[in-house]
């Protein structure tokens, strides 16, 4: 049996206030226990949230350069919808409150997705799946 765990996901970002209103547009929440004016913690679930962290303070952590995100691609950020119409919905809000379009829409019957890149480039997915459609 596999251990339950909580995931953190820590990303740079370069305006923090900026990327939070973007991310409150969406309908994200924040703890505001580990939020102060270098970190954000958006969360995505009770047991998965995303570290949103000042460059500055990212830097902290890491030897590496960070990745500039306007020119590629340091992961693809998935998340689980409940129908259709709210990846459709999600990624709407997105475009309109300040992302931009990444791929086109994928539509396999069983699961639809849409993408979009957040204020900072970050490559996220919106994605729903018929779980009885998966063999």
């Amino acid at each position: 049996m596999t251990t339950p765990r909580k995931l953190f996901v820590n990303l740079p970002v370069r305006d923090l206030q900026k990327t939070k209103d973007f991310f409150s547009a969406l309908g994200f929440a924040y703890n505001p226990q580990f939020t102060d004016d270098k970190a954000a913690c958006m969360v995505l679930g009770d047991e998965a949230f995303v570290m949103l962290l000042s460059t500055p303070f990212f830097q902290g952590f890491t030897a590496r350069q960070i990745c500039d995100t306007t020119s590629h691609t340091e992961a693809l950020l998935a998340l689980s919808c409940t129908s259709r119409e709210e990846v459709d919905q999600m990624a709407e809000k997105a475009l309109s409150s300040g992302g931009s379009p990444a791929m086109p829409a994928q539509d396999h019957g069983f699961m639809f997705t849409r993408s979009f890149y957040d204020v900072d480039g970050h490559h996220w997915e919106v994605f729903w799946m018929d779980s009885k459609g998966v063999q």
